[in-house]
């Protein structure tokens, strides 16, 4: 029995140790964990939607605003971009890792207006009519251009007003067959229609500087006009080397942290206290486990949150301790006294844990952004370290006493 006790005992330290290294040497979590704006850098907008005589802001308005703009940072390819309503005029965008900041504004908050005008100032195909917009580069030129592909409507449309225009103005190079194409009022190109163009399809070219630009114009097309008018209420970017430097300070930070209580409750619990550490190893790997299977973002709240989590796993064994040590000092057994710290510790452990969850979860839902990232990472760990102070702890304790550790000195008492 003894002998059994200690080789699961070893086993189960042997495949922590062994399993936390290859994690950490393959990057496993690092690599499926993202980080924040406030650790990676990137830009932070507020943006509020303004009253114009041409659309007034409804009570639905930013909730359509808040559609548009996610379609247009999704096509961006940012990851995990965060984007929230702030009363009912306002959307919060963050964008971690952007390296073009001014670019991502102005593609986020740019009206996207679409129309095409013929020389005699028909406006004949607007942005409604569109289904989609892609950028491409001509193999021939090399340059770029935003390729259109019209809905049913639009392309009977196009195809009416360019089969007219060539029917009308037999040279091909009368100014009268040009169709203006304006984004925002801005004209984008003025090409001459050389046939007639039934098919649905038409193409942008001429003005963009690379592929980059042509696809910021295509986001904008695909993703459609912005309901109302908006204004940039707050700007702040972070670079990318603030970012690093508040990740390395917060690592450094958290090992300190981490070491010091490790230590700490080896000196103070002897081996409880060694037991309380290899489930503290255990519920670090997997509360960062959890965070890289949901793709979750990390933020330095988020940081903030894991480390308060893991002070109160360490609470949680301290508070069984102090019973087992009472227990052993009345004269129990050792397993008699590890049963009875346990089974009078877990409701005042459980009823502390259960307030915060609650307190998270308020926070959770009428947070944003950063608060919402502390209070999901606070909620993990305290779920996980009911599980590895109530349950692992435990386990571990029963095979250390089973292996013959019995000395009441062993254990601090």
């Amino acid at each position: 029995m003894r002998g059994k006790s200690l080789a699961i005992l070893l086993t189960i330290i042997l495949v922590l140790g062994v399993g936390g290294f290859l994690i950490v040497k393959n990057k496993l979590i690092q690599n499926n964990i993202n980080l924040g704006l406030d650790l990676q850098g990137g830009v932070h907008v507020v943006l509020e939607a303004v009253d114009t005589p041409e659309a007034p802001v409804k009570p639905d308005s930013i909730d359509r605003v808040k559609a548009v703009i996610e379609n247009r940072v999704n096509g961006l390819g940012v990851k995990e971009p965060i984007i929230q309503k702030e009363g009912n005029r306002r959307l919060i965008v963050e964008l971690a890792g952007v390296k073009d900041a001014e670019s991502a504004i102005a593609t986020i908050d740019k009206t996207a207006m679409l129309k095409f005008v013929t020389a005699d100032g028909r406006v004949v195909v607007k942005g409604e009519d569109l289904k989609d917009a892609q950028a491409a580069v001509d193999p021939n030129s090399n340059e770029p251009y935003v390729s259109l592909k019209f809905n049913a409507e639009g392309a009977r449309k196009f195809g009416a007003i360019t089969t007219e225009l060539v029917n009308k103005y037999p040279d091909p190079n009368d100014p009268k067959r040009r169709i203006a194409i304006y984004l925002d009022e801005d004209l984008l190109t003025n090409p001459t229609v050389r046939s007639a163009i039934t098919t649905g399809d038409a193409q942008i070219s001429g003005g963009y500087k690379d592929l980059v630009d042509a696809n910021n114009t295509a986001i904008l097309l695909r993703s459609g006009a912005l309901p109302v008018k908006l204004e940039k209420a707050a700007v702040q970017t972070v670079g990318p080397t603030l970012g690093a430097d508040s990740l390395a300070k917060s690592q450094k930070a958290g090992i300190a942290g981490i070491a010091a209580i490790l230590v700490f409750m080896i000196a103070y619990y002897r081996l409880p206290g060694l037991m309380a550490n290899i489930a503290l190893a255990a519920y670090m790997l997997i509360v960062l486990g959890i965070m890289a299977a949901l793709h979750a973002t990390l933020t330095l709240p988020g940081i903030a949150g894991f480390l308060l989590s893991i002070g109160m796993a360490v609470d949680a064994n301290i508070i069984i301790f102090e019973r087992l040590k009472e227990e052993i000092r009345e004269g129990n057994s050792m397993r008699k006294a590890l049963e009875a710290g346990f089974s009078r510790a877990f409701w005042t452990i459980f009823d502390s844990n259960v307030t915060t969850l609650i307190a998270a979860a308020i926070l959770y839902y009428f947070g944003t952004g950063a608060i919402r990232g502390f209070a999901l990472t606070l909620s993990i760990g305290i779920l996980t370290s009911m599980f590895t102070a109530i349950t692992l702890s435990r386990w571990l304790l029963k095979l250390l006493i089973d292996s013959g550790a019995k000395n009441k000195a062993l254990y601090g008492a």
